[in-house]
């Protein structure tokens, strides 16, 4: 019995439900991922009028927003962009750390947001901070539960199912706490790159378009993860 299998073999969650929703999570989390690429692959190819770089838009949003202690850096790698806190470095990829194109002022401008989110004090983001080492532990141990269910005659049961419920409920949760993060992140930076005159106001959708992609992602995510906890509670509760 494998670990899908401990998953969808007890009656919290019918055998048919669960599979239903699976098969639904699973096409949202494709098309999630399309619809970010295609987002971004069409916004990076138009230029925004201004030519302003995405380096140069992080650094006047953060500028009006009073942050004079982020560093904006150069990474290798396409949407590998973040916000790092505990370094107070924002960094952004190649592609728009010099580019001019919509997304990447978007993209910079996002992640500027999440610097406006750190000198504010914004409660979910440090909430977010404070579940990152945990985040990070627990997820060395779910290829471990996953490989060790190949192996136990009954799958996962007592301390092994609790472990791994104890894992998905942490994931969930850090999936959870991520969505109003970066859904307000996009927000700052829509705000200000009209207000900052980045950008004109015709030339917002294509940032919309692309921000809005990728919180699609963010959203399968969590919904992933929650449909798994659900599975793993319906086991525990057999």
């Amino acid at each position: 019995m494998t670990f899908v299998n401990v998953l969808s073999s007890h009656s919290f969650l019918p055998n048919s439900l669960f599979w239903l929703l699976f098969v639904l999570v699973l096409i949202f989390s494709i098309y999630a991922q399309y619809k970010v690429s295609s987002a971004y692959n069409k916004n990076v190819q138009i230029p925004s009028r201004g030519g302003i770089t995405g380096r140069e838009a992080a650094a006047a949003v953060m500028q009006r927003a009073g942050i004079d202690n982020v560093e904006i850096m150069e990474t290798e790698g396409r949407l590998t962009d973040h916000y790092d806190p505990l370094h107070k470095r924002l960094v952004l990829s190649s592609e728009n750390y010099h580019g001019t194109s919509l997304a990447a002022v978007g993209v910079a401008a996002h992640e500027s947001g999440h610097a406006i989110q750190d000198k504010a004090g914004y409660k979910m983001m440090n909430f977010r901070m404070t579940l990152v080492p945990v985040m990070n532990l627990t997820s060395q141990f779910v290829p471990f539960l996953i490989l060790a269910s190949y192996f136990l005659v009954q799958g996962l049961t007592g301390m092994m199912l609790d472990l791994a419920i104890i894992c998905y409920a942490v994931i969930t949760l850090f999936h959870l706490v991520t969505l109003p993060v970066e859904f307000d992140a996009t927000r700052r930076a829509k705000v200000q790159l009209v207000e900052l005159g980045i950008l004109d106001r015709d030339e917002m959708p294509g940032v919309n378009e692309t921000l809005d992609a990728a919180a699609l992602t963010y959203v399968a995510a969590f919904m992933g993860s929650l449909l798994m906890l659900l599975r793993l509670l319906s086991a525990r509760r057999d």
